[in-house]
């Protein structure tokens, strides 16, 4: 049975680079996403083997805080900055089968009257008083 919903969104959760516009769409099935207060998220990515490893090699040269555009299920896109990948743990899991998290922060800036989402990273800078 097809539901509306089948054609509007996308299976994939999509991170792209956006210095080099590479990308990598991870299966949104596999991904649990979690966010605390402080726009920290974290992506759970439990996958076979050559999964991990294509996301391993995306990941490699990323520095922390370098810019990507995440598209959850093509519902749009959103600017977050890279803080990191690491192990997984906890669950025992099959033999070829791994668990990576992916570490991203949504952006944050002081002024409100500026939209980060819409132009990008702000250059603002918070005045300080001696």
């Amino acid at each position: 049975m097809k539901t509306m919903f089948d054609d509007q969104f996308s299976n994939y959760i999509t991170i792209t680079n956006k210095k080099t516009r590479q990308s990598i769409s991870l299966d949104q099935r596999r991904v649990k996403i979690r966010e605390n207060e402080n726009g920290l998220m974290a992506l759970s990515y439990v996958a076979p083997y050559f999964e991990i490893m294509d996301l391993e090699i995306f990941f490699e040269d990323f520095l922390n805080s370098e810019k990507l555009v995440i598209d959850i299920c093509g519902t749009g896109e959103s600017i977050v900055s890279f803080r990191g990948i690491i192990d997984g743990r906890g669950k025992s899991l099959p033999q070829n089968i791994d668990h990576k998290i992916i570490l991203l922060q949504e952006p944050k800036c002081l002024d409100p009257r500026v939209d980060i989402q819409r132009a990008g990273f702000s250059r603002f800078k918070p005045k300080v008083s001696k």
